[in-house]
C-alpha cells in the first residue's frame, strides 16, 4: 500500500509538469466540447486529435488524448440534456430523463447532477485503478464467452424494469432491437443475413448512433411537434448562485445510485470489447429496477440521469486497465490509444509498470487532474448550456434536425445512414404513439451483437451443450440473478392483484 501511494505521488508530480498540466487542460476542454457534438464522440474526437500530439513527447501526447477521452464521457450529456441528441452513444441513457428535466425548467440541475456523477464515477473508477490494477485484470481474464452472454443476459433482464408494468410491449421493443442487430454479416460463416433488398450499406449493419440520433433526435421532435403544434413552452431557468448551491446538495437524492452506476461501469468497462456504452445502459437499468420510484424514470427522475453518467466515466477508466496491464483495449478508444502507444514505443502489457512505471503512473496521476479540472469547467459552463433552451423552437426545431443529419453522416460518412436515420426517427416517433418504450430496443441493439457473439462462441466450445452456463460459477450467478430480475416484476404483480382483491 506504501509502495502504491509512492508511486502515485510521483504520477501527480508528473502530472503537474508545465507541459502535462497544459496538455491535460486543453485536453478536457476539447473533449467536452468534442462528446458534446452529435456523431463525433470520443472515438473520433482521439482518432481526429492523434496526429497532433507528435508535436508533444509521449507522456504527454498519452496524457492529452486521454484528457480528451475523459471530457467527452462528460460532454455527450450536454447535447442530451439540453437537445434531446446523444452527443455518443456512451450518453443514450441519459436522454432517458435529461431531456425531461430540460423541459420542464430544470435543465440546471440535470446538467449539474450530470457533472457530479461524471465525477464521482471517474474518482471511483480511478481510486479503483490504482489500488487493485493486477488483480483486476486477473479477474477480468476470467471473464470467457460464458461468463460474458451471462452477464448480457443479466442487463436484458433489467429491461423488463424499463418497460414499467407493460411487459409484453417491453420484450416486443427488445425483440425489435434484437433483430436490427442481427442485420449484416453472419459473424460464423461470413454470409450476409437480413440485408434488406441486397442494399450493400447494409452489410456493414446497423450503427448504433444513427439509430439513437433517429429514434431520440428525429423521433422526439417530430412528436413535440405532433403534440404542441410547434408552439413549445419550455420552462425558462433561473440560473442563480443559490439554486446552484441546491442542485450541488442534492447529491443525497442520487448518491446510492450514483456510487452503483461507478462500480458497476468500473467492471464493466475492464472486459475487453465492452465499453462505457453498455455499461451506462445497464446501470440506468438496474437504478430504475432498484427505486423505490421506478415510475418517475423517463418523466424526469435525477438519478436516471447520475446512474449512466457515472457509469460511463467509471467504464472509460476501466477501459484503460487491460490495455495498460494486459495490452488488450477494452473500447473502441482504448484501441486508438494503443495504437499510439505502439507508434511511440510504449509496448502495454504486464512488464510496462515496471519498465515504464514513470509513464504508468504520470498517466494514472493525470487521471485524477483531468476528472477535477473537467468538473470544474463543466459546472462552470452550465450557464452557457441552459441558454440552448430559451431559443424558441421554431428556431430550435432546424437546428436539431441539422445536427442529427451531421451525427448520421459523420461516422460513416454515407448517405445510407443519413436515410436510415431518418427511418428510425418516423419509427421511434410511431412507438412513441403507440405508447411502445423505445429504451429497450435502443438497448438490445447495444447489447445483442456482444450476446450473439458470446453465445455462439460458448456453444461451440461446449459442443452445443448449453449447460456451460451453469456450469460455470460466474456465469451461474449471473443467470440466477437475471431469473430472479425477470420474475420480480410478475411476482410483485401478483401479490399486487391479491392484495386488491383482499381489499375489496
Amino acid at each position: 500500500m506504501e509502495t502504491i501511494l509512492v508511486a502515485l505521488a510521483g504520477g501527480l508530480v508528473e502530472a503537474f509538469q508545465p507541459l502535462n498540466l497544459m496538455m491535460i487542460l486543453l485536453g478536457c476542454t476539447v473533449g467536452l466540447f468534442v462528446g458534446a457534438m452529435p456523431g463525433l464522440g470520443s472515438v473520433n474526437g482521439v482518432a481526429i486529435l492523434l496526429p497532433i500530439t507528435f508535436l508533444v513527447p509521449p507522456t504527454a501526447a498519452i496524457i492529452f488524448l486521454a484528457a480528451v477521452y475523459y471530457g467527452a464521457m462528460y460532454g455527450g450529456a450536454i447535447s442530451s440534456i439540453t437537445l434531446g441528441i446523444p452527443g455518443a452513444s456512451t450518453a443514450v441513457a441519459t436522454v432517458f430523463d435529461g431531456r425531461p428535466l430540460a423541459t420542464s425548467g430544470r435543465a440546471d440541475k440535470a446538467l449539474t447532477a450530470a457533472a457530479i456523477a461524471s465525477f464521482i464515477g471517474g474518482t471511483i473508477s480511478v481510486v479503483l485503478f490504482t489500488l487493485f490494477a493486477p488483480p483486476l485484470a486477473d479477474f477480468a481474464l476470467k471473464f470467457g464467452p460464458a461468463e460474458e452472454f451471462a452477464l448480457m443476459v443479466l442487463a436484458f433482464a433489467t429491461f423488463i424494469g424499463l418497460g414499467g408494468d407493460d411487459i409484453p410491449k417491453t420484450i416486443f421493443s427488445i425483440l425489435v432491437g434484437l433483430v436490427l442487430a442481427t442485420i449484416g454479416l453472419d459473424i460464423i460463416s461470413g454470409k450476409p443475413r437480413m440485408v434488406f433488398f441486397d442494399i450493400p450499406g447494409f452489410l456493414r449493419g446497423i450503427n448504433f448512433l444513427v439509430l439513437a440520433i433517429g429514434i431520440y433526435g428525429i423521433g422526439e421532435m417530430l412528436w413535440t411537434l405532433e403534440k404542441t403544434g410547434g408552439n413549445v413552452i419550455v420552462h425558462k431557468v433561473k440560473m442563480t448562485w443559490a439554486g446552484f448551491v441546491e442542485n450541488v446538495k442534492s447529491v443525497k437524492e442520487y448518491i446510492k445510485t450514483t456510487t452503483l452506476g461507478s462500480v458497476l461501469g468500473y467492471f464493466v468497462g475492464t472486459l475487453p470489447a465492452a465499453g462505457a456504452t453498455p455499461a451506462s445502459l445497464m446501470a440506468y437499468g438496474l437504478a430504475k429496477t432498484f427505486s423505490k420510484d421506478p415510475d418517475s424514470f423517463g418523466k424526469g427522475n435525477v438519478s436516471g440521469v447520475a446512474a449512466p453518467e457515472a457509469a460511463n466515466n467509471a467504464a472509460s477508466t476501466g477501459s484503460m486497465l487491460p490495455m495498460i496491464t494486459l495490452g488488450i483495449p477494452g473500447s473502441p478508444t482504448t484501441a486508438i490509444l494503443l495504437g499510439g502507444m505502439i507508434i511511440w514505443g510504449l509496448r502495454p502489457g504486464p512488464l510496462l509498470f515496471t519498465e515504464k512505471p514513470d509513464f504508468v503512473w504520470g498517466l494514472i496521476g493525470s487521471l485524477y487532474v483531468a476528472n477535477v479540472f473537467t468538473v470544474l469547467i463543466n459546472l462552470a459552463f452550465i450557464p452557457i448550456f441552459v441558454r440552448v433552451l430559451t431559443l424558441p423552437f421554431t428556431i430550435l426545431a432546424p437546428i436539431i434536425f441539422v445536427l442529427c443529419i451531421v451525427g448520421g453522416y459523420a461516422p460513416t460518412q454515407t448517405m445510407h445512414d443519413v436515410w436510415l436515420m431518418l427511418l428510425f426517427g418516423i419509427m421511434g416517433y410511431l412507438m412513441r404513439k403507440l405508447n411502445y418504450p423505445v429504451a429497450p430496443a435502443v438497448l438490445a441493439i447495444v447489447l445483442g451483437p456482444l450476446a450473439e457473439r458470446s453465445l455462439r462462441q460458448s456453444l461451440l466450445a461446449s459442443q452445443g451443450d448449453p449447460l456451460v452456463f451453469l456450469e460455470r460459477p460466474i456465469s451461474a450467478i449471473c443467470i440466477a440473478l437475471a431469473v430472479a430480475l425477470m420474475l420480480y416484476p410478475v411476482i410483485n404483480g401478483m401479490l399486487k392483484r391479491r392484495r386488491a382483491a383482499q381489499a375489496e
